[in-house]
Order: C-alpha cells, then structure tokens, then sequence
C-alpha cells in the first residue's frame, strides 16, 4: 500500500479525530498510486495516521477510514454498512425508510444511502467508494434485500472529485415508493424529486412541531413535500396553508396530504415565498406558526454576505406574519452559515421587525445524520423554534 507523507505539523488535526487530507498539507506521495486507491497517511515523524482512499483529482487527497482498519476493504465495507443499519433500526423501530449511510460520520466516505423501504439511493462522492461500489451494492442486495439501486448525484459534488457526473441504475429500475417518517406517509416520485427523493434531515424536527401545533393556524413556507405542515396537520392544527414557488412539490404536497387523509382547512399556494410573506405583511395577515425551510442560499464562501442578507429578510418577513404568542420554526441547511452566525441572523431580523423572541428549541439533523465532533462539514442543518411576541 502507497505512503502519503504529510507536512510538519499538519497531522495535529488528523489526531484530533478529522477525517480529510487536503493536498495543501501533503509533503510527498509515493509512486505507483492510482486514484480510488487504499493510501496510508504517516506524518512528517513517520507516525501512521490512517488508511484512506487516494483521489490526486481532489482537493481532499486521502479521505481516511476508521482505524483500525486491518486491510479488508470488503469486510470494511460489509461491516460499516450493517453497523449503520443496526444503528438506524435501533432508534427509528419500526420504520423501513430513512438515511442509511451519512458519508464520513459512517466511516464510510464520500458516500450517502438513502433507504426508501427496499430501494436504495445512493451519492457517490469519492473515486474510492466509486471504484467499489460493487461490493457496496452486493451487501445491498445480499444482507438489505435491496430490490432497487440507483444513484441520484449531485453534479457538481462529482465534478469536483473528477467523477463522471451520469447517474445509473445500478440493479432493478427507479419508479415511485410510498414511505413513512412514523406518522406521515410520503409518496415519492424519484423521477421528479429533490435530492435522492426526501429531505431525511428535518424526520425528528418535524415531529417537534406537533407540541404546540394542536388548534393552531400554520404557514408552512418551502414546504416542498408538505412534511412540516402534515405533521401540523396530524397534531391537530385547525389551519395549514403550503407555499412553494415550485409546481411540481406544491403537486406534490396535496398528493401527500391526500394520501395521509388529515383534517385541518388547507390551502395551497404556488408564489415565491419573499413574495408571500411580503404580501402577508401589507395585509396584516398573521399566523400562530410560520415555518420557513428554504434552501440552501450559501453554496459557498464568497456567497456568505449575500445569503446573510437573504436569510435576515427571510426572518424579518416570516416574523410579521406570526401571531402574538406565536411561533416562528426557521432553519438553514447552508454549511457555510454556523450555527452561531445563523441565531444571529434571526435576532437581527427580530429586531428590524420589532419583535420579542424566545428560543425554546434548537437541533441539527435527524438522529440518522450523526456528526463527527471534530468534523465541521458533517454539521449543517440549524433549526431553531422561537416563542414571539
């Protein structure tokens, strides 16, 4: 197996439990190394760090393994994969459908499964995991049943790990799958859908809401497939509306809402959202919960000003749509807006707005997103519930 030696000092990191070599802090590579190889870090002292997968496209030359790793790729795979099913079966009982494998926090890098009750959706974003991926989709349909297998990449995630960026069916066919967060059903068209098909991330946060949803009117705005005002609608609200600028999820949402056979009054509104709220605020027209979930506004660090600026209106608006004593649900799913910077951001907008608010509850991703501590970049859902008055 090849040696990747670092500079000096540049191990400190990889000693505190990150998992990333960048190629700024590599010293020399030993010939004969192919990208998607197994490498060995060692630092400048000759200390062993890790064993990796080698990508010399890649501004993250080695993305390491968990140690030890003993030299079995296969069992490595193998094991990594049911330990994360055990894992998940564990705290979602009874479900059949919910992020499997969350790349690095798995020890499994680079690569993201989806489970959608027998079909598997996967992300490859590392040309280790790409180059053996055989042996991934073999433990899917030998120990998970897998009945499906397909990849819904993001383009450019595998542009910029020198990946071919043409997703595939890798076994079976793609198709529709009706699934259940526990309480909700969503029924998942992967041919139009998001992402692999839905947003894992907001599972438990979603079902938060249902503590203080009963009897309450609610905007649900982003609602992309209606999870946050169905299970508003499950607890009891007496009014949900769903906003979403794109006519497909607005499809999508009624078609869930149907499907889950819910009772509250709905409405469902295709508008731009600024546009909504901005509406909503001329006409004094309010709610006892506004929910706003948009997506990512910073998709990097040069767009960080701009996004911080969008998120603050964002609030602001969503602010003077909520009731008295009302609640404001807000989240940002931008890595490159920390958690700190993004509370900020919403009592600025508390401010411009002239309300009093409150936190009473704050998370990041679902239970099946786990974060390594020491990894920033395996953290970047914020969600945060505020009390407003």
């Amino acid at each position: 197996m090849a040696k990747v030696f670092l500079k000096k000092n540049e191990e400190r990191r990889i000693l505190n439990g990150h998992y990333w070599v960048f190629s700024n802090e590599v010293e020399s590579i030993e010939q004969g190394i192919e990208t998607g190889d197994l490498a060995e870090a060692y630092s400048s002292k000759g200390e062993c760090l890790g064993t990796g997968f080698y990508n010399k496209n890649s501004l993250i030359t080695l993305r390491l393994l968990k140690k030890p790793f003993g030299g079995d790729l296969a069992g490595y795979l193998k094991d990594s994969i049911l330990r994360a099913l055990n894992f998940r079966d564990n705290i979602y009982s009874g479900r059949t459908s919910y992020r499997l494998v969350f790349s690095e926090s798995d020890y499994l890098p680079g690569l993201i499964i989806d489970k959608y009750n027998n079909t598997f959706v996967l992300q490859v974003y590392s040309a280790g995991m790409q180059k053996n991926l055989n042996i991934i989709t073999d433990v899917l349909k030998n120990d998970l049943a897998a009945i499906n297998i397909f990849t819904k990449n993001d383009p450019h995630l595998r542009r910029m790990e020198g990946l071919p960026e043409a997703d595939e069916v890798i076994f079976g066919e793609t198709g529709t799958e009706i699934i259940n967060d526990g309480k909700i059903s969503y029924n998942i068209d992967f041919s139009t859908s998001q992402k692999t098909g839905f947003y894992f991330d907001q599972s438990d946060n979603r079902e938060f809401i249902e503590k203080f949803s009963s009897g309450k009117s609610v905007l649900d705005a982003f609602c992309n497939s209606g999870g946050f005002g169905m299970h508003a609608a499950y607890a009891g609200a007496k009014e949900v509306l769903f906003v979403e600028s794109s006519n497909t999820e607005i499809e999508n949402a009624k078609s869930n809402y149907l499907l889950n056979k819910l009772n509250a009054e709905t409405e469902f509104i295709k508008s731009d959202v600024f546009d909504y709220l901005e509406k909503c605020a001329g006409e004094n027209k309010k709610f006892d919960i506004v929910i706003v979930d948009p997506p990512a506004f910073a998709k990097n660090r040069k767009s960080i000003a701009t996004a911080s600026k969008g998120y603050t209106k964002l609030n602001k608006l969503a602010l003077s749509c909520v009731n008295k004593n009302g609640y404001l649900v807000t989240s940002s799913c931008s890595y490159h807006i920390k958690e700190q910077d993004f509370s900020q951001l919403v009592i600025n907008a508390a401010g411009k707005a002239g309300r009093n608010i409150q936190l009473i509850y704050k998370n990041g991703a679902s239970l099946d997103h786990p974060q390594i501590p020491a990894m920033d970049e395996t953290a970047y859902l914020k969600f945060m519930v505020f009390k407003v008055s």
